[in-house]
């Protein structure tokens, strides 16, 4: 059985950093696209992040270029998604996802479709943590 956990949200001023964790089971991880999603109030889903299933290339979605970083400890079974310079914008639940498969076509897709179709072809979703980010 697949499981996600993320965790590590609250409240931070516009500047400052995050970090959220995401504890994985049920899955390799070095045959899995995951992903780091959102959703502000009031709006659609999106993609954020996603690391491929080779684990060397990233994608991330235009507006968090430079500021958000993935990672993945494939020894712990944990990704990461390093927030940095945040903005009030950026407020919003934040989701971990996986999906088993060898191409990075997730990953691609996430980073080029708009709204919760970016995230489509993700099966597997964790619980999300919220975020706020105030100004």
């Amino acid at each position: 059985e697949v499981q996600l956990q993320a965790s590590g949200g609250g409240l931070v001023q516009a500047g400052g950093s995050l970090r959220l964790s995401c504890a994985a089971s049920g899955f390799p991880f070095d045959a899995s696209a995951i992903g780091w999603f959102r959703q502000a109030p009031g709006k659609e889903r999106e993609g954020v992040a996603c690391i491929t299933p080779s684990g060397d290339r990233r994608y991330y979605r235009e507006s968090v270029k430079g500021r958000f970083t993935i990672s993945s400890d494939n020894a712990n079974d944990m990704i990461y998604l390093q927030m940095n310079d945040l903005k009030p914008e950026d407020t919003a639940v934040y989701y971990c996802a996986a999906e088993r498969t060898l191409s990075p076509y997730n990953c691609i897709k996430m980073a080029r479709v708009r709204g919760p179709e970016g995230g489509a072809d993700f099966g597997s979703w964790g619980q999300g943590t919220l975020v706020t980010v105030s100004s």
